[in-house]
This record gives structure tokens, sequence and C-alpha cells, in this order.
């Protein structure tokens, strides 16, 4: 018994015409079978009565059927002709509620640590500087490429770094990487591959890193900081330790420059022990009341490696980062960053070259280097003001400031401020497991805020802070 055709074509507004009269017959049929007007098992026209009725030619009709046919849309049986193909029908999901959003804060201040102001990006400089490093850019340049980056950015970036950092590079010692992380990632994976078991961190400092080597399968004892920064003498009786992470320039986050005794012991505990130290210099290009304090790597290039970014003088949206190696160490490094992710964004790197090499960049630092001296200024003297009951410590440097609180207060204070929607972070987000509690204080970022929101930040965290000889709440409770 056949299948009835007679109102396939009215009822399916099967209308191919115009140019590609086969895809479109295709699509026809396929969109058919997909909605459901053409059931599972019915019978389609052979190939020459459908052209007819279509009035095309029947090998048009031919192709279409066999791709659906190849497809799995139709089957094609000898005496059987064309029929639609058995399917399992899909079951029905069940409605998905569309997601709550997130309440908005009352104010949206945000004063956590570690991002720059990111309005102040120079768009049209970079936009001047891509357009001329793509105009020069050799053809291989969009390529795979060395994983050590492209060698125009670690040119500048060795004569830059000298100037600016007193680091000692040469370019072929130089991995580009898209971040300080990235960076720290694939050396955790080569100190691991040197059978090192243990790299010391300081106290307090960014949890994400210590993650990323405990990832790696590197234990991270801790290494005590006070007012000279890291007790680097300390070193010597970590038996276990092969490495050292440090921020020399700034600690992150109390704030403080390395003593120049514990640079030194450091150094001499490398020498000593074969060890590495990883240098963070993650905001040392902005200091405000003296000139900035040279990189530790230039005391011995062979036992330091040095990390630096563009995420605090540019933006952390570029993810560009770059490590400067010990000659032992640059191959190791490229074989990991090339298993890994191979390269950088090229343009991007070319850019950045051309940034640097214009002046741009140093126009840029210098610029935002007055911006944020501004702003921490006017964060003491507010302090003083408004809240006399707390204390900016640390150097006048970088994009945060810590601000000593009462004790017992820190808590308080940052579930105060959350409540009326200003996003703060205290000390204790930053101190190690195995730490000792220490005093009460926040971390304010001061660079992050745009200059239209700065002031309005700046009277919302004093809102919110203790004032000398107030009785501020110590209880007020986590929910």
């Amino acid at each position: 018994m056949t299948d009835p055709w007679a109102t396939f074509g009215a009822d399916l507004h099967l209308e191919p015409v115009g140019p590609g009269l086969r895809s479109g017959l295709t699509r026809a049929l396929r969109e058919a079978v997909r909605g459901g007007r053409l059931a599972p098992g019915t019978r389609l026209p052979s190939s020459r009565a459908l052209a007819a009725d279509l009035g095309i030619a029947r090998n048009t009709v031919a192709d279409a059927y066999a791709e659906l046919v190849a497809e799995g849309w139709l089957t094609a049986r000898q005496g059987s002709g064309t029929r639609v193909a058995q399917r399992a029908v899909p079951r029905r999901a069940a409605p998905v509620a569309p997601p709550a959003r997130p309440a908005r804060p009352r104010t949206g201040h945000h004063l956590k640590p570690g991002s720059p102001d990111v309005s102040a990006f120079p768009r049209t400089a970079w936009l001047r500087a891509a357009r001329k490093a793509l105009t020069a850019a050799p053809d291989e340049a969009f390529g795979y490429g060395d994983p050590r980056g492209r060698p125009e950015l670690r040119g500048v970036l060795a004569e830059y770094l000298a100037r600016a950092r007193g680091v000692h590079a040469d370019p072929d010692a130089i991995v580009i990487c898209s971040g300080f992380s990235h960076g720290l990632r694939l050396l955790g994976t080569v100190l691991r591959g040197r059978r090192v078991r243990e790299i010391a961190v300081e106290s307090h400092g960014l949890g994400h890193h210590r993650d990323l080597l405990t990832g790696a399968g590197l234990a991270t004892p801790l290494l005590e900081v006070d007012h000279l920064g890291a007790r680097t003498g300390e070193l010597a009786a970590m038996r276990g330790t092969g490495a050292v992470l440090l921020t020399p320039a700034h600690q992150f986050p109390f704030g403080v420059p390395l003593h120049p005794d514990r640079r030194t012991a450091a150094v001499d505990w490398a020498r000593a022990t074969g060890g590495l130290i990883l240098e963070d210099d993650y905001d040392g290009e902005f200091r405000y009341d003296r000139q900035p304090v040279g990189a530790l790597q230039g005391l011995d290039p062979e036992r330091v490696v040095y990390l630096g970014t563009a995420s605090k003088s540019l933006a952390p949206g570029l993810r560009l980062g770059w490590m400067v190696l010990p000659r032992g160490l640059v191959a190791e490094t490229v074989a990991a960053k090339g298993a890994a992710d191979r390269t950088s964004g090229a343009v991007e790197q070319l850019t950045l070259a051309e940034f640097i090499a214009s002046g741009a960049y140093d126009r840029h630092v210098r610029s935002m280097r007055l911006r944020y001296r501004r702003r921490r200024d006017q964060l003491v003297a507010a302090l003083a003001e408004r809240a006399p009951g707390t204390e900016v410590s640390g150097i006048a440097a970088g994009l945060h400031a810590v601000v000593e609180l009462p004790a017992g207060t820190e808590r308080s204070v940052v579930r105060a401020a959350a409540s009326r929607g200003l996003a703060l972070e205290g000390l204790a987000d930053y101190r190690h497991p195995d730490a000792p509690d220490g005093r009460d204080a926040l971390v304010i970022g001061y660079g992050a805020p745009s200059e239209s929101a700065w002031a309005g930040a700046l009277d919302a965290l004093c809102r919110v802070l203790p004032r000398e000889g107030s009785d501020f709440r110590t209880d007020v409770p986590d929910n």
C-alpha cells in the first residue's frame, strides 16, 4: 500500500526558487523533518514526481535526497523508496527558571586591592602604537612563533627594565607570559621537575599564588613578615626549601620594602644552597616619596627570577607579563610553556613593544604615578580628619595602603562596609593558614575607582571606619 502525496507541495510550501535550487530544496526538506511536519516513516515522492511538481531538474531532487540520507534525515532502500528516518524523540526539558539577579549594592564602590584605574587606559596612544606595529610586523609574526615571545617585545623590555628597575636582562632570557599567575604556574612546574619540594612564601600574600604552587605539588612553608619585610635570615633553617617567593619592592599586603640586610641575606642563602628567589615586582614602578628601589634581581641575575607585568601599569585585561630567567632555567621554562600553550598573543606583544619604544609607556606611568600619589595623600588626609582612630601604614608606593584599626574591629568594619555596598578586604584575608592571628587592618585599593568615583568611595570608607574614642560595635552578626 502506498502513501498518498497529493498535498505535499502545498502543505509544506516547498518553493526552492531562485539561485541554489538544490541547497534551497535540501534546507526546506530538512526543516520540514526537524520541525515535525514530515513525521518519521513518511514516504516521500520519487525524485521524478517531485521534480515535475516543482518544475526543476530530476537530478536536483536526487542530489537533495542523497545529501539528507547522508545526514541521517532520510532513508532510502531499494523497493521501499525514500522515507523520513525513524528518530528518537527528544524529551522535553523542564523549564529552567531564569537566574535570580544579584542584589545591587547601594553604592557599588570598590576598594579591594589589586586593580589599577582601568578607565585611565591610554586608548588613543595604544591604538596609535597598534597601527604602527601592525604596519611594520613581518608575516611570520602571525604564525605560531617562539614560546619565549616576540623578539621585538623582549628586546625593548630588556632595555626598559635595565633603565627603570635595574634588571640585568638578556632578551634571550626573557619569556613572555599572560601575567604573573601564568608565569608562577610555569615556574612551579619547572621547580617540581627539578625535585624541589618546598617553596617558602611570605606569611601574608595572595592565597591564589599559594594555590598555584600547591597545585604544582609544592609545599608552601611560611616566612614571617614584619616592618622590615620578610625575615629572609630564617631561610637558612628551612632545610627542605629550594626556592622562595618574595615581594621585595613593596611587600603585599603590608606595603613595606625589604630591608637591605634582608635582601643580602636572601641572595646569600640562594648562593649557598643553590636555591632560587622568585621576585614578584608587581608595582615596583610606583614609588611616591623617592626613586623606586632597584629590583632584587640586580644583586644576582643567576639566582633570582624576575617577574613583572603590565596588569598594574596598564590594565590586567591585556594579559601580558614577563619573566627574566637565569640562563640555566631558560630551556626548561620555554619547554614548559611550549607544552602548555606555546605563545602569547602576537598583536598585543607587538603593540606593547611599540608602546614602550615610542616613550608612551613612560609617559603613562608618570601620569598614573601622579594620580595614585594624589589619591594616597587624600586617603591619609581624610582618615586623619574623619577617622582618627585609624592610621595608614607602609611606604608611599603602589596602588594600595594598609589602614590600621583598633583591635577586634576588622571583621565588623568589613561587614558594615558590605552592608552599605562598599567592597573592602581585611588583612586577615591574606594571612597564610599557618600564620598566627595578627593585627586588625584593612587593605585599601585606592587604584581601582575611576576619577569620578574616587571621592564617593573615599567618603563611603570614612563613614564605616571607627573613630577614636567611639564605641564601635564588634559583635555585628555574620548574616
